[in-house]
């Protein structure tokens, strides 16, 4: 659900507004959107991948300390977007540099990002278009799109369609897509430990 506004708001703005409630909300150029709620599969996936990020953060080096935060929310390089991703895993020593990740666990600085993961629902286009736009922008090193069910356009998992892991590498400055179906082994430059399946994240089993 889209907020109805007389004018676009900043982000700032938004982060006063945000209210004390379970309903997530973003900010998509200025305007604020009610966030589908996390049901069912989608649930199961995203927690699936973060007990499985978690072991793989455990088999990094020692000196590598990451985590994945219950909630954080993302500011865009034109300050009029703001994101809070599915799953996010955060390096402890550079969000030292966040002024305003302790007060209001915002993050500004792509340095502070090793990995962003959406897991697929209805609003897929924000995903594949926006977000992956917004995200390059920012230098965010990897971004994963989970599409278990499939939703995403053909352009983006092919014809027909069928459940795609999309892995987005910063390489250049500029994405690189690499796509993972069925019984291929997932292949991450941040996570060479996250030894899964697209099917069996999608399944959510080893």
């Amino acid at each position: 659900m889209t907020q109805a506004l007389t004018k676009p708001i900043t982000f700032d703005e938004f982060i006063k507004w945000y209210p004390e409630s379970e309903i997530r909300y973003e900010l998509h150029d200025g305007v604020i959107v009610e966030m589908p709620k996390p049901r069912g599969k989608h649930s199961r996936v995203a927690g699936f991948v973060i007990k499985q990020l978690n072991i793989a953060i455990s088999n990094l080096d020692k000196e590598n300390i990451w985590f994945i935060p219950r909630e954080s929310i993302v500011k865009t390089l034109d300050k009029k977007s703001g994101y809070e991703p599915d799953i996010i895993v955060l390096d402890e020593e550079k969000i030292t540099d966040e002024p305003r990740w302790e007060s209001e666990s915002i993050i500004e600085n792509a340095s502070s990002i090793k990995l962003i993961v959406e897991v697929v629902s209805t609003n897929w286009r924000d995903d594949y278009f926006r977000k992956s736009s917004d995200y390059e922008e920012m230098g965010i090193q990897e971004y994963w799109i989970i599409d278990y069910a499939a939703l995403g356009g053909r352009r983006f998992i092919g014809n027909p369609k069928q459940p795609t892991i999309s892995v987005y590498q910063l390489i250049e400055g500029e994405y690189q897509i690499t796509q993972f179906r069925e019984d291929e082994q997932i292949v991450s430059s941040i996570f060479p430990t996250f030894n899964l399946t697209a099917n069996q994240v999608f399944n959510c089993r080893l």
